[in-house]
Protein backbone atom coordinates (compact mmCIF):
# COMPACT_ATOMS: atom_id res chain seq x y z
CA UNK A 1 0.00 0.00 0.00
CA UNK A 2 0.91 3.53 -0.97
CA UNK A 3 0.21 6.98 0.48
CA UNK A 4 0.18 10.06 -1.30
CA UNK A 5 0.14 13.81 -1.02
CA UNK A 6 1.55 15.63 -4.57
CA UNK A 7 3.99 12.76 -4.87
CA UNK A 8 3.52 13.57 -8.85
CA UNK A 9 5.15 10.60 -11.36
CA UNK A 10 7.44 8.84 -8.04
CA UNK A 11 3.35 6.90 -7.33
CA UNK A 12 4.11 5.54 -11.14
CA UNK A 13 7.29 4.02 -10.46
CA UNK A 14 6.74 3.06 -6.86
CA UNK A 15 4.02 1.35 -8.29
CA UNK A 16 5.17 -0.25 -11.53
CA UNK A 17 7.86 -1.69 -8.92
CA UNK A 18 5.32 -2.95 -6.56
CA UNK A 19 4.03 -4.87 -9.68
CA UNK A 20 6.99 -6.38 -10.75
CA UNK A 21 6.96 -8.30 -7.67
CA UNK A 22 4.05 -10.48 -9.09
CA UNK A 23 1.51 -8.26 -6.99
CA UNK A 24 -2.02 -7.84 -8.89
CA UNK A 25 -3.21 -3.84 -9.00
CA UNK A 26 -6.04 -5.37 -7.00
CA UNK A 27 -3.74 -6.25 -3.99
CA UNK A 28 -2.28 -2.62 -3.72
CA UNK A 29 -3.89 -0.37 -2.28
CA UNK A 30 -3.69 3.45 -3.10
CA UNK A 31 -4.67 6.40 -0.43
CA UNK A 32 -4.56 9.78 -1.65
CA UNK A 33 -4.33 12.35 1.07
CA UNK A 34 -5.97 15.59 -0.57
CA UNK A 35 -3.39 15.94 -3.47
CA UNK A 36 -3.40 18.89 -5.43
CA UNK A 37 -0.79 18.18 -8.18
CA UNK A 38 -2.91 15.62 -9.95
CA UNK A 39 -1.15 12.48 -9.37
CA UNK A 40 -4.27 10.85 -8.59
CA UNK A 41 -5.83 11.35 -11.50
CA UNK A 42 -2.53 9.71 -13.47
CA UNK A 43 -2.76 7.14 -10.34
CA UNK A 44 -6.25 6.09 -11.59
CA UNK A 45 -5.51 6.61 -15.26
CA UNK A 46 -2.52 4.13 -15.72
CA UNK A 47 -3.80 1.77 -13.26
CA UNK A 48 -7.53 1.28 -13.05
CA UNK A 49 -7.64 -2.14 -10.70
CA UNK A 50 -5.83 -0.46 -8.20
CA UNK A 51 -8.10 0.11 -4.81
CA UNK A 52 -8.18 4.27 -4.41
CA UNK A 53 -9.12 5.72 -0.69
CA UNK A 54 -9.27 9.23 -1.97
CA UNK A 55 -9.56 11.72 1.37
CA UNK A 56 -10.32 15.06 1.58
CA UNK A 57 -7.97 16.45 3.68
CA UNK A 58 -4.43 15.30 4.28
CA UNK A 59 -4.22 12.61 7.16
CA UNK A 60 -0.38 12.36 7.38
CA UNK A 61 1.59 9.55 6.76
CA UNK A 62 -0.19 7.65 9.71
CA UNK A 63 -3.39 8.50 9.31
CA UNK A 64 -3.49 7.51 5.29
CA UNK A 65 -1.13 4.30 6.25
CA UNK A 66 -3.81 3.60 9.13
CA UNK A 67 -6.88 3.42 6.21
CA UNK A 68 -5.30 1.47 4.40
CA UNK A 69 -4.00 -0.85 6.68
CA UNK A 70 -7.44 -1.24 8.07
CA UNK A 71 -9.10 -2.28 4.44
CA UNK A 72 -6.04 -4.50 4.13
CA UNK A 73 -6.83 -6.12 7.03
CA UNK A 74 -10.38 -6.41 6.50
CA UNK A 75 -10.03 -8.06 3.45
CA UNK A 76 -7.92 -11.08 4.94
CA UNK A 77 -4.15 -10.29 4.64
CA UNK A 78 -1.83 -11.99 6.51
CA UNK A 79 0.14 -9.45 5.72
CA UNK A 80 0.94 -5.89 5.27
CA UNK A 81 3.41 -4.05 2.78
CA UNK A 82 3.69 -0.23 3.37
CA UNK A 83 6.21 1.48 0.64
CA UNK A 84 6.25 5.04 0.71
CA UNK A 85 5.52 6.82 -2.72
CA UNK A 86 9.34 7.53 -3.50
CA UNK A 87 10.30 4.17 -2.93
CA UNK A 88 11.32 1.71 -5.99
CA UNK A 89 11.77 -2.61 -4.31
CA UNK A 90 14.19 -4.21 -6.54
CA UNK A 91 12.76 -7.29 -8.29
CA UNK A 92 12.45 -10.17 -5.83
CA UNK A 93 12.31 -8.24 -2.64
CA UNK A 94 8.94 -8.69 -1.73
CA UNK A 95 9.43 -12.47 -2.09
CA UNK A 96 12.57 -12.22 -0.36
CA UNK A 97 10.96 -9.98 3.07
CA UNK A 98 7.55 -12.71 3.28
CA UNK A 99 10.55 -15.78 3.21
CA UNK A 100 12.16 -13.98 6.03
CA UNK A 101 8.91 -13.70 8.00
CA UNK A 102 7.88 -17.24 7.19
CA UNK A 103 11.50 -18.53 8.43
CA UNK A 104 11.62 -16.42 12.05
CA UNK A 105 8.21 -17.11 13.78
CA UNK A 106 9.32 -14.07 16.27
CA UNK A 107 9.89 -11.55 13.55
CA UNK A 108 6.78 -9.53 13.56
CA UNK A 109 8.17 -6.46 10.77
CA UNK A 110 10.96 -7.07 8.28
CA UNK A 111 12.33 -4.70 5.39
CA UNK A 112 15.15 -4.22 2.81
CA UNK A 113 18.64 -1.89 3.28
CA UNK A 114 17.28 1.08 1.99
CA UNK A 115 19.53 3.33 -0.78
CA UNK A 116 19.87 6.81 -2.14
CA UNK A 117 18.07 6.96 -5.44
CA UNK A 118 20.39 9.51 -6.83
CA UNK A 119 23.24 7.43 -4.65
CA UNK A 120 22.58 3.93 -5.13
CA UNK A 121 26.43 2.86 -3.97
CA UNK A 122 25.17 4.67 -0.70
CA UNK A 123 23.07 3.03 2.31
CA UNK A 124 20.55 5.40 3.46
CA UNK A 125 19.27 3.43 6.47
CA UNK A 126 19.66 -0.60 7.13
CA UNK A 127 17.22 -0.30 9.85
CA UNK A 128 17.03 2.14 12.71
CA UNK A 129 18.67 1.76 16.13
CA UNK A 130 17.28 3.68 19.77
CA UNK A 131 20.17 6.17 20.39
CA UNK A 132 18.77 8.57 22.46
CA UNK A 133 20.62 11.17 21.11
CA UNK A 134 20.50 13.73 18.32
CA UNK A 135 16.72 13.14 17.03
CA UNK A 136 16.34 10.09 19.64
CA UNK A 137 18.23 7.54 16.65
CA UNK A 138 20.12 6.33 14.90
CA UNK A 139 20.03 4.94 11.38
CA UNK A 140 22.46 2.26 10.51
CA UNK A 141 24.70 2.40 7.48
CA UNK A 142 23.74 6.22 6.93
CA UNK A 143 26.69 7.53 3.96
CA UNK A 144 28.04 4.46 4.36
CA UNK A 145 29.26 3.19 1.38
CA UNK A 146 27.04 -0.18 -0.09
CA UNK A 147 28.52 -3.11 0.64
CA UNK A 148 29.15 -6.45 2.80
CA UNK A 149 28.36 -5.01 6.47
CA UNK A 150 24.48 -4.15 5.37
CA UNK A 151 23.70 -7.35 2.58
CA UNK A 152 22.37 -9.21 5.74
CA UNK A 153 20.08 -10.09 8.40
CA UNK A 154 19.81 -7.75 11.50
CA UNK A 155 17.39 -7.65 14.22
CA UNK A 156 16.89 -3.73 14.94
CA UNK A 157 15.23 -1.85 17.05
CA UNK A 158 12.40 -0.74 14.27
CA UNK A 159 12.21 -0.89 10.46
CA UNK A 160 11.87 2.26 8.95
CA UNK A 161 8.62 3.09 7.73
CA UNK A 162 9.68 3.81 3.99
CA UNK A 163 9.48 0.22 3.29
CA UNK A 164 8.33 -2.61 5.53
CA UNK A 165 6.45 -5.64 5.74
CA UNK A 166 4.14 -6.56 9.12
CA UNK A 167 2.32 -9.85 9.82
CA UNK A 168 -1.35 -9.48 11.08
CA UNK A 169 -0.85 -10.49 14.24
CA UNK A 170 1.91 -7.20 14.75
CA UNK A 171 -1.32 -5.13 14.00
CA UNK A 172 -3.85 -6.96 16.03
CA UNK A 173 -1.73 -6.65 18.96
CA UNK A 174 -0.16 -3.92 19.25
CA UNK A 175 -2.00 -1.33 17.01
CA UNK A 176 -1.80 0.70 13.99
CA UNK A 177 0.28 3.68 13.70
CA UNK A 178 -0.26 6.74 16.05
CA UNK A 179 -1.56 9.25 13.46
CA UNK A 180 -0.78 11.68 16.55
CA UNK A 181 2.25 12.22 14.85
CA UNK A 182 1.40 12.73 11.93
CA UNK A 183 4.48 12.41 10.32
CA UNK A 184 8.16 11.42 11.10
CA UNK A 185 9.24 9.23 14.41
CA UNK A 186 5.88 7.03 14.15
CA UNK A 187 7.98 4.23 12.63
CA UNK A 188 10.16 4.20 15.79
CA UNK A 189 7.02 4.53 18.09
CA UNK A 190 5.19 1.59 15.96
CA UNK A 191 8.69 -0.66 16.29
CA UNK A 192 8.68 -0.08 20.04
CA UNK A 193 5.40 -1.07 20.66
CA UNK A 194 5.93 -4.26 18.24
CA UNK A 195 8.46 -4.90 21.15
CA UNK A 196 6.50 -4.41 24.11
CA UNK A 197 4.13 -7.00 22.51
CA UNK A 198 6.92 -9.13 21.98
CA UNK A 199 7.74 -8.99 18.06
CA UNK A 200 11.26 -8.79 16.71
CA UNK A 201 11.92 -6.27 13.55
CA UNK A 202 14.61 -7.10 11.48
CA UNK A 203 16.41 -5.64 8.21
CA UNK A 204 16.87 -8.47 5.34
CA UNK A 205 19.74 -6.85 3.99
CA UNK A 206 19.94 -9.12 0.99
CA UNK A 207 17.49 -7.53 -0.96
CA UNK A 208 17.59 -3.48 -1.60
CA UNK A 209 14.89 -0.45 -2.26
CA UNK A 210 15.55 3.09 -3.48
CA UNK A 211 14.63 5.89 -1.69
CA UNK A 212 14.71 9.50 -2.52
CA UNK A 213 14.43 10.75 1.59
CA UNK A 214 11.44 13.28 2.64
CA UNK A 215 10.55 14.19 -1.03
CA UNK A 216 7.22 14.97 0.30
CA UNK A 217 8.83 17.56 2.70
CA UNK A 218 11.26 18.85 1.16
CA UNK A 219 14.07 16.60 1.39
CA UNK A 220 17.04 16.79 3.64
CA UNK A 221 18.22 19.41 6.35
CA UNK A 222 15.16 21.42 5.23
CA UNK A 223 12.59 23.77 8.12
CA UNK A 224 9.59 21.89 7.64
CA UNK A 225 11.28 18.37 8.03
CA UNK A 226 13.32 19.86 11.07
CA UNK A 227 10.22 21.03 12.95
CA UNK A 228 8.33 17.89 12.76
CA UNK A 229 11.10 15.82 13.67
CA UNK A 230 11.59 17.99 16.73
CA UNK A 231 7.80 18.21 17.69
CA UNK A 232 7.57 14.33 17.23
CA UNK A 233 10.57 13.51 19.52
CA UNK A 234 9.37 15.50 22.05
CA UNK A 235 6.15 13.40 22.99
CA UNK A 236 8.04 10.35 21.70
CA UNK A 237 10.27 11.56 24.52
CA UNK A 238 6.96 12.22 26.89
CA UNK A 239 5.93 8.37 25.92
CA UNK A 240 8.59 6.74 26.34
CA UNK A 241 11.80 8.63 28.00
CA UNK A 242 12.54 8.80 32.05
CA UNK A 243 14.69 10.98 33.33
CA UNK A 244 18.23 9.40 31.58
CA UNK A 245 16.62 9.78 28.52
CA UNK A 246 15.54 13.63 29.11
CA UNK A 247 18.66 14.33 29.88
CA UNK A 248 20.46 13.02 27.14
CA UNK A 249 17.98 14.86 24.50
CA UNK A 250 18.49 18.66 26.51
CA UNK A 251 22.15 18.06 25.99
CA UNK A 252 23.12 15.96 22.14
CA UNK A 253 19.90 18.08 21.01
CA UNK A 254 18.69 21.16 22.88
CA UNK A 255 22.35 22.80 24.16
CA UNK A 256 23.58 22.27 20.72
CA UNK A 257 21.35 24.18 19.13
CA UNK A 258 23.72 27.55 19.04
CA UNK A 259 26.55 25.93 17.98
CA UNK A 260 24.69 24.35 15.27
CA UNK A 261 23.18 27.74 14.05
CA UNK A 262 26.18 29.58 14.43
CA UNK A 263 27.61 26.48 11.78
CA UNK A 264 24.44 27.02 9.49
CA UNK A 265 24.75 30.24 8.63
CA UNK A 266 28.02 29.38 6.37
CA UNK A 267 26.16 25.78 5.04
CA UNK A 268 22.49 27.98 4.39
CA UNK A 269 20.94 25.77 7.08
CA UNK A 270 19.96 28.13 9.99
CA UNK A 271 16.74 28.77 8.73
CA UNK A 272 15.93 24.52 9.04
CA UNK A 273 18.25 24.96 12.66
CA UNK A 274 15.58 27.57 14.07
CA UNK A 275 12.78 25.95 12.78
CA UNK A 276 14.08 22.77 15.01
CA UNK A 277 14.21 24.68 17.80
CA UNK A 278 10.72 25.89 17.54
CA UNK A 279 9.26 22.66 17.39
CA UNK A 280 11.18 21.44 19.96
CA UNK A 281 9.45 24.60 21.78
CA UNK A 282 6.19 23.32 20.49
CA UNK A 283 6.52 19.65 21.67
CA UNK A 284 7.19 20.73 25.20
CA UNK A 285 4.17 23.09 25.07
CA UNK A 286 2.01 19.82 24.49
CA UNK A 287 1.22 21.61 20.26
CA UNK A 288 0.65 18.76 17.52
CA UNK A 289 1.40 18.93 13.88
CA UNK A 290 -1.74 19.78 11.77
CA UNK A 291 -2.12 19.37 8.77
CA UNK A 292 -2.35 22.69 7.31
CA UNK A 293 0.69 24.12 9.17
CA UNK A 294 3.07 22.89 6.81
CA UNK A 295 1.69 23.91 3.68
CA UNK A 296 4.15 26.58 2.03
CA UNK A 297 3.87 29.88 3.39
CA UNK A 298 2.05 29.24 6.72
CA UNK A 299 5.55 29.37 8.49
CA UNK A 300 7.93 31.93 8.24
CA UNK A 301 9.96 29.15 8.06
CA UNK A 302 9.07 27.50 4.73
Amino acid sequence: MIVNWNGGDDNLTCLDSLLAQSLAQEQCVFVDNASQDGSLERVRARFPGVRVLAQSKNLGYGGGNNLGIALALERGAQAVLIVNNDVTLAPGALAALALALEQNPKVGIVGPRVLYRDQPELVWAAGGMLSWRENLTTLRGHRRRDGAPWNHKHIVDYVLGCALLVRREVFEQAGLFDDRYFAYTEDVDFGLRARQAGWQSMVVGEVAALHAPSSATGGGYNPRRKYMMAVNSVWFLRRYGGLRQWLRFLLFDVASLPGAWLVGLFQGRSRAVLAKGLGIWHGLWRRRIRAEMLEPGSSWFW
